[in-house]
């Protein structure tokens, strides 16, 4: 009978220790309700509105010096054909250019924006992963099933970064 008990003890004992807590967490939806988020999109708009109208700008010039490149007439000489098709492929180079950089300078202007508010969700999430003893904290964007043991952290990190 105590051999049954000690063995009964001995596999439940690595089981408890092992015992392991679970928490999922939703950042897509955490960011979303930030309201830093909401600044950050509008100077990121503000700014894609500034290349688009520097683009449209560019693209207003191209278009006037193709239409002028169709107006000549049979009677204008090769050489000066060739020039104005040599300036359309060197402003479409220019936007082609114009294009990339601007793409770039977008998509570096909105990781330094969200650079310190990925920062202090990533504080807030393991905070309060400490303070609950979580073992592991995993994103919960399409879960296939969540047992009853998984914690959703998702509102409690919320209340620590103060959003409501």
């Amino acid at each position: 009978m105590i051999k049954k008990l000690l063995l009964a003890i001995m596999i439940a004992l690595p089981m408890s220790v092992f015992a392991q807590k679970f928490a999922v967490i939703n950042t897509a939806q955490l960011m979303e309700s930030m309201p830093e988020i909401k600044t950050v999109n509008e100077q990121m708009e503000a700014a894609t509105k500034k290349y688009e109208d520097e683009f449209a700008k560019l693209q207003e010039e191209f278009q006037k010096k193709y239409e002028e490149f169709q107006g000549l007439d049979e009677k204008t000489p090769q050489t000066i054909k060739d020039r104005r098709m040599q300036e359309m492929q060197e402003l479409d180079n220019k936007i082609q250019q114009f294009r990339q950089t601007a793409s770039q300078d977008l998509q570096r202007q909105q990781q330094q924006l969200m650079a310190p508010i990925q920062e202090s969700v990533m504080k807030a999430i393991q905070n309060v992963g400490a303070e609950g003893n979580y073992t592991f904290v995993f994103e919960n964007m399409v879960p296939v099933y969540v047992g009853t043991d998984v914690t959703d952290i998702t509102n409690t990190v919320k209340t620590r970064l103060g959003v409501k």
